[in-house]
């Protein structure tokens, strides 16, 4: 009896061998900057995946939270394109980019985003990044406000001017360029 489970252990072991490899690795390492920076560059995206972003760039690691931000906003995750107006606004992980920045930020405004839309009336009360459009901008930020969005409520308490709720240091950034 002995001998009889020792051959058929023998005679299964490659069967399992073929099985495993085929299931790709057990026991992956899932929780890990590594895991998620890997799962991102593989195009993957979700509801947790997209919120370790702003650990990743929060820890420094700007390069790979911008991969994964730009695979959750393409996938239509709208927090993951304010993320990446964010990014783009401040040349983290890639260089300074006001056009795309404002692109992000209309994107999202277009879906709805009360971030998005604040964040795109900005962008036209200056002319940065897109043409400047203080009537569509004003529009933009009252949705915003309709939307409960506090920021978006102080900046039309104070008569729509930005410094109420930008510091002053980034003014360079949005003097114009002539």
């Amino acid at each position: 009896m002995k001998k009889l489970a020792i051959i058929a252990t023998v005679l299964a072991t490659p069967v399992f061998a073929e099985t495993a490899a085929e299931l790709g690795t057990l026991n992956p390492d899932e929780m890990t900057w590594q895991s998620f920076t890997d799962r991102a560059e593989r195009g993957e995206t979700g509801m947790v995946l997209c919120s370790m972003g702003y650990a990743l760039t929060k820890s420094g690691d700007h390069t790979s939270a911008r991969t994964l931000f730009q695979n959750c906003a393409e996938a239509g995750y709208t927090g993951a394109m304010t993320w990446m107006s964010q990014l783009d606004n401040n040349g983290l992980g890639a260089d300074y980019d006001p056009d795309a920045a404002a692109e992000w930020d209309r994107r999202a405004a277009q879906l709805g985003d009360p971030v998005g839309k604040f964040n795109y009336g900005l962008d036209l009360l200056r002319g940065h990044g897109v043409a400047g459009n203080e009537t569509l901008g004003r529009q933009y930020i009252d949705d915003a406000a309709r939307d409960g969005l506090a920021v978006a409520q102080r900046l039309q308490a104070a008569g729509y001017d930005p410094d109420e709720v930008t510091p002053d240091a980034d003014n360079w950034k949005y003097a114009p360029l002539f």
